[in-house]
Order: structure tokens, then sequence, then C-alpha cells
């Protein structure tokens, strides 16, 4: 009896799929998280407010630091302050932080909190202990795997040596024209 590979590649194909599915869509969602730094921060979300207050003579006391905060319904998460000079108040609040020009009496109110999803993914992309790092170390060999596998499936002119053969090709060479154009 002939050993029957084709059958054994969909079957292995199959099951790594169905296997390294969960981990597939995580490392997508987060590695496009990651991706866009620049526009968002994919762990946590910052809530910024404008603060417009009359211009103080002096520097405030706690009760009216507390009172400020009050009107900003924030007073809850008050934690101290301190004047970094004479122009400016600023506020430690637990998830955040303020601050006043005391003679504009402009300033910010600057509160974040963890983003959903996004931080836990995010978190488990960063290889957090050395037994994850060897869970992801498998799941990008059974990439491999997969993208080997995925390649023998397809038959005649869909196959590897036909329409499959030209698709990879252009597969491999997107990288390598950006390797080439950024490093080079």
């Amino acid at each position: 009896m002939a050993f029957k590979w084709r059958k054994w590649n969909r079957a292995i194909h199959r099951d790594f799929g169905y296997l390294f599915f969960g981990m597939t869509v995580l490392y997508a969602l987060s590695g496009i998280a990651l991706n866009h730094r620049a526009h968002w921060n994919p762990n946590f979300i910052v809530i910024e407010k404008a603060i417009t207050e009359t211009p103080f003579t002096d520097k405030p006391d706690k009760e009216e630091v507390k009172d400020l905060l009050e009107k900003y319904g924030i007073l809850s998460v008050y934690r101290k302050h301190y004047f970094p000079n004479d122009r400016q108040l600023k506020i430690f609040l637990t998830g955040g932080s303020a601050y006043v020009n005391l003679q504009t009496g402009k300033g910010m109110i600057e509160m974040t909190r963890r983003r959903p999803v996004f931080r836990e993914i995010n978190y488990l992309h960063y290889n957090p202990s050395p037994t994850w790092t060897w869970y992801s170390d498998i799941f990008s060999g059974a990439l491999i795997v997969l993208a080997i596998t995925g390649l023998l499936i397809p038959r005649a002119k869909d196959g590897i040596t036909a329409r499959g053969a030209w698709l990879s090709l252009l597969g491999i060479l997107i990288p390598l024209l950006f390797i080439i154009y950024y490093l080079y």
C-alpha cells in the first residue's frame, strides 16, 4: 500500500489550523494594534479634558484643590498635589494627573484606563514568561508547517506548479522589496 502523503498533508494542515486558530487571531489583532502605536495606545485609553478657571492670585491650599477637582467630578481619585514652580499646580490622581497654570487658570486633566482585550493580547505578544515563549516558538513552527502544507493542498491550475507558484513568488518578493527599500 502506497503512502498517501496528500491525505496526511491535508490532515496536518487542517488540525494545525484548528489547534492554532485562536493564537493566529490573537497575534494578528495584537500585531495590527502594535503596528499603529503612533496613532493610538493599544494598552490604555487616554482621556484628556481641558480646565479653564479664573487665574489664582496665590497658591491654592488643599481644600481649594479638592474643590477644583470636585467641580470636574474627579475628587474621588485625588492623591496629592504640589507646585513645581510659582506658576504651576500639579495634581496626582489615581489613574492620571492634572496640571493648572495658576496665572492663566488654564490646564489639563489626563486620565488613563486599561483598554479591554487589546491590553491582554498585547501582553502575550511581548512574551511575558519563558513558558509562553516556548508556546510562541511552537506556534511559529506550526505557522511554517501550515504555510508549507497549504502550498501543497491545491492541485493542477491552482497548485504550486502553476498559479500557486506565481502567488508564492509574489508573497516572497513583497517582503524582500520592503527589506531592500528600508535597509539598503
